[in-house]
């Protein structure tokens, strides 16, 4: 579970905790299937486990930095 204690949303940067890596999520599917591409470069990954996401910058935060 995020450090701000919800599960992490459409454009939140998150970091996953089993692997050194970095994301913003772009899509949910089905509430079962977290999406997400790479914080820099291209691409994309997914997770099936939410309580794996750390959310680093809540997407409120994230929007100030596009």
């Amino acid at each position: 579970m995020s450090v701000l204690g919800r599960t992490p949303w459409v454009g939140d940067l998150v970091q996953h905790e089993d692997a050194d890596r970095r994301g913003v999520v772009t899509d949910v599917r089905g509430g079962a299937l977290w999406v997400l591409r790479p914080e820099h470069g291209p691409g994309q990954w997914a997770s099936e486990h939410p309580e794996r996401l750390t959310v680093v910058t809540p997407r409120e935060e994230m929007q100030d930095r596009l």
